[in-house]
């Protein structure tokens, strides 16, 4: 089977996250997550380092719920009838993303802590 060219594989990966966007509640929540991450970026003004980690714990977060619905998707398909393996199977992989979305709070509330306490520091009430 021949490789299709760069740009096709291309449209074939956005086209998975589109996909996601539309069947998946978690992924769309995140996304939204990720946005509001994006608009306090801007407003508040982080700083490169800043805006590094949260956009690296961000992406994180939904390339670790990409996999986890990659792997879910995969058991049912092998296995559709209920089984305790591949429960299991499926637990640790929503696992790995509750553990990237606690760092990604983690990270979250370390970063913006700072700018959030300046910005209401200079804002009188």
């Amino acid at each position: 089977m021949r490789k299709p060219p760069i740009h096709k594989s291309f449209l074939n990966a956005f086209h998975g996250v589109f996909r996601m966007l539309k069947s998946e509640r978690n992924f769309q929540l995140e996304l939204l997550a990720f946005l509001i991450n994006l608009f306090l970026i801007f407003y508040l003004k982080l700083s490169t380092l800043d805006t590094v980690l949260v956009l690296i714990v961000s992406f994180g977060v939904l390339s670790a719920e990409i996999f986890n619905t990659a792997i879910e998707k995969i058991c049912d398909f092998i296995h559709p009838e209920f089984d305790e393996r591949i429960g299991f199977i499926k637990d640790i992989s929503a696992g790995a993303v509750i553990l990237m979305a606690l760092l990604s709070v983690i990270v979250g509330t370390s970063v913006y802590w700072k700018y959030l306490i300046s910005y209401f520091l200079i804002i009188k009430f």
